[in-house]
């Protein structure tokens, strides 16, 4: 990795967080911020700290370390040598580049997590796997990095170079470093993968669109690519193993940060998209349009879930996937659920916004509401959680929430 390439994608990286700030800042003011949106931009220092160590490691230690010496080279080399500075603060800045790679790794995943707070808040069997997430990346990160600052015992043996203080005491391949890094960013990878893919692929709505919404929300999948690259080259490559290290972790950073924030500004790279023509990339092509069909929506069979069809067929107890709250065989439960926040992309194979061009939840106007969508969408709405007694199946449905059946008994659970 060249000097300006590393550079290169930190401007890159810096740029979409500032465009993500400023969107949210538009959408819901400082004060709307949440755990993300303040840490987001923590992590772009992050980056620009990891891009400086790749720089030093690279054009002003030339990636020596205290690693992939013969016992004796440790004995010739005069400690007081420039080739022995030069070792020994390699050596360092690795340690403290392990330190903050795992660091900024894990406050992405913290990110994405509390991002999916947000946007699963209302469905409980997903809103269990976001709480598993937060425990299992608080937990993985402590055991890193206990693994990377206490694997090598005396601490100041990571830049001892006479005698040989051993493999896990040599921070540019120390098995310990990348096996523990590697496996745990995985793992949580692969978790967080697991919260909205399912969901997504269950929904009934076109191909195209579907296949998209995968993609958005699958960006783990190219951050576990440049994970498994760097890993194996550092394992491999000898003596340009930590060369190799930062040149991998600037671009996995770089990954990270591109496909946390991708979900975050969709609507807004929508909008840009529909203004300058090229409204094909977000169209809902293949799905039924909302205004022609209002009684068939969106199907998820994800778990225990599944939506209603609509409103107006929840009403008059018919057939479909998931029968309506009046249902005589259900026994409805209505939970408020004031949805403030602006992430309308999950599911959306809607119409406009009248007025607009942003996808929402359904139509309200005249006493319906249109196809279902799973989404988050800045209208406050009730939740109907109808329990199916025989299927022991849950339908939820987005209702108008001023009509909706059990509405003066949760009117203090909305948020105005």
């Amino acid at each position: 990795m060249s000097c300006v390439e590393s550079f290169v994608l930190l401007g890159i990286a810096i740029f979409i967080i500032v465009v993500r700030s400023a969107y949210r800042w538009h959408q819901v003011g400082f004060r709307g911020y949440q755990l993300d949106d303040h840490l987001m931009p923590v992590s772009g220092v992050l980056c620009a700290v990891l891009t400086f160590f790749a720089y030093a490691v690279g054009q002003k230690y030339h990636g020596l370390s205290n690693g992939f010496m013969t016992d004796e080279q440790r004995e010739t080399l005069d400690l007081n040598s420039e080739e022995a500075f030069i070792r020994i603060m390699g050596s360092k800045i690795q340690v403290v580049g392990w330190s903050v790679y795992a660091l900024e790794l894990w406050l992405i995943k913290l990110c994405i997590t509390a991002f999916y707070a947000r946007l699963f808040t209302r469905l409980s069997n997903l809103g269990m796997q976001v709480k598993i997430a937060y425990v299992a990346i608080g937990v993985s990160y402590v055991v890193v990095t206990l693994a990377v600052l206490l694997g090598c015992q005396p601490f100041r043996h990571n830049w001892q170079i006479k005698p040989d203080p051993g493999p896990l005491c040599q921070p540019t391949n120390s098995r310990l470093n990348v096996l523990m890094v590697y496996i745990f960013n995985v793992l949580t990878d692969l978790h967080l993968l697991s919260i909205p893919l399912p969901l997504l692929w269950h929904v009934n709505i076109s191909l195209r669109r579907k296949l998209t919404l995968m993609l958005l929300f699958g960006g783990a999948v190219f951050v576990i690519a440049a994970a498994t690259v760097r890993a194996v080259l550092v394992l491999t490559a000898g003596p340009e193993g930590s060369l190799y290290a930062s040149q991998w972790g600037c671009r996995e950073i770089f990954v990270s940060i591109v496909v946390s924030n991708l979900p975050v500004i969709q609507p807004m790279l929508r909008k840009l998209a529909s203004r300058a023509g090229m409204s094909v990339l977000f169209s809902h092509s293949g799905g039924r349009s909302v205004h022609h069909d209002r009684d068939h929506g969106l199907v998820s069979t994800v778990g225990r879930f599944s939506t209603l069809p609509s409103r107006s067929a929840s009403h008059r107890g018919g057939s479909g996937p998931a029968r309506g709250c009046n249902d005589t065989r259900q026994a409805p439960t209505v939970s408020a659920a004031a949805w403030a926040s602006d992430e309308r992309i999950l599911v959306s194979d809607l119409g406009e916004r009248p007025g607009g061009d942003e996808p929402y939840v359904g139509q309200v106007r005249g006493g319906h509401v249109g196809e279902m969508a799973i989404m988050v969408g800045k209208e406050v709405r009730v939740m109907s959680e109808c329990v199916d007694l025989e299927s022991q199946s849950v339908s939820i449905s987005s209702e108008d929430s001023r009509t909706e059946e059990g509405w003066d008994n949760n009117k203090g659970d909305e948020t105005r």
